[in-house]
């Protein structure tokens, strides 16, 4: 995968969420992201490394700064009226506050889902390769017919290899759509 792919990628991405004029504003972070994401998702993959990606506390990082960014965005274009926000075009008056705070506690549960879907998925992809590893190890070195029947599941690992190679790129994108999602909610209201 080229570095051109990917910029082309990211920038239609961003366009696309966005929009064509503000899109090229946010740019840089959304690339800049997506690179940082997806080299991390792809480091994990190299045997006896890390990928920080699957380390909740940046990927709740992550995520808390770009809806956090997002709100700061939408308070400082629209003021108060980015409050808004949290009220459903056509609600009726007696239920405004039961669907403002709905929509209030759906608004703070973005901050969540966005660091637990990356966290979550590049973890479990690489614990369940980690686990199927040991297991192959364990059957191959337990003797010489083993050793043999140990070779059907290195096949299932180097194809679940490039599974994880496909997922590291689908969540990193996934990532930056939702986050190309929250500004432009933040820069368009509804």
């Amino acid at each position: 995968m080229s570095q051109e792919t990917i910029y082309s990628t990211v920038h239609g991405i961003v366009v696309n969420q966005i929009n064509a004029k503000n899109g090229q504003v946010y740019f840089p972070l959304m690339y800049t992201l997506f690179v940082f994401i997806l080299m991390n998702n792809l480091i994990g993959l190299v045997p006896y490394s890390f990928a920080s990606t699957s380390h909740f506390a940046l990927t709740f990082s992550l995520s808390f700064t770009i809806v956090l960014g997002a709100t700061l965005l939408g308070l400082n274009k629209h003021g108060l009226e980015f409050f808004s926000l949290f009220v459903p075009a056509g609600t009726p008056i007696a239920l405004l506050p039961l669907l403002v705070i709905i929509e209030f506690i759906s608004y703070l549960a973005r901050n969540i889902s966005l660091g637990l879907r990356l966290g979550a998925n590049i973890l479990s992809g690489h614990l369940l390769l980690t686990i199927l590893s040991g297991f192959t190890y364990n059957i191959m070195t337990s003797g010489i017919i083993f050793f043999f029947l140990g070779l059907f599941p290195i096949a299932f690992i180097v194809a679940f290899s490039g599974l994880e190679f496909a997922i590291a790129f689908i969540q990193a994108q996934v990532f930056i759509i939702l986050s190309c999602s929250y500004v432009k909610d933040a820069l368009e209201l509804h």
